[in-house]
């Protein structure tokens, strides 16, 4: 059992045999009346995001969760298709479930994925992931102090502003967690 005072980002709770994901949490003590939790919580079967209070040392459940290795293979309309590296099986997952976390994921590559009563809900990235620059301008020699930015197409489908002096072919660093350009490697 989980209490309010263990809460933090990313803690994963259950609520009405639904599994929830903690955006954000705020722990408030008023002057008059008991202390209390407001959070935001990430349902993790259709990613919607609600607001809710909870009283202070309030009591939930984990869900039923097991982290597994699997391998993306490719992407099938708007399906991402996922190999379990032990059993072969080939599982189809819609990019709605996976928000923008498909975006972070190269063909071929293993990664860690969350799965709920044994359905995929979720992928355990890394906190950055190097990906290859597919199309941008192309960049300007000496533009590396300005802080000024250009759209660029990475490998993957995922769009990211990257600085003026990033060419087609570049190899770049990106944050997963806020999708933003890191560094050149």
């Amino acid at each position: 059992m989980l209490s309010t005072s263990s809460f933090r980002p990313g803690l994963k709770i259950e609520i009405d045999n639904i599994p929830y994901e903690i955006v954000e949490f705020l722990h408030v003590k008023p002057g008059k009346g008991g202390a209390f939790v407001r959070t935001k919580l990430r349902n993790l079967l259709n990613g919607r995001v609600t607001d809710q209070t909870f009283r202070s040392g309030e009591k939930f459940s984990k869900p039923d969760m097991a982290t597994t290795s699997m391998q993306y293979l490719y992407r099938d309309g708007s399906d991402f298709v996922f190999m379990d590296m032990e059993t072969y099986e080939q599982v189809h997952v819609n990019e709605d479930k996976l928000s923008d976390k498909g975006g972070f994921v190269k063909e071929g590559k293993e990664v860690q994925v969350l799965l709920y009563k044994g359905e995929l809900l979720d992928l355990d990235l890394p906190a950055s992931v190097e990906l290859q620059v597919v199309e941008t301008e192309p960049g300007v020699q000496g533009d590396r102090v300005s802080n000024a930015t250009k759209p660029a197409k990475l490998e993957t489908g995922l769009q990211v502003k990257v600085p003026l002096f990033v060419n087609q072919g570049d190899m770049v660093k990106v944050d997963t967690r806020t999708g933003d350009y890191i560094s050149r490697v």
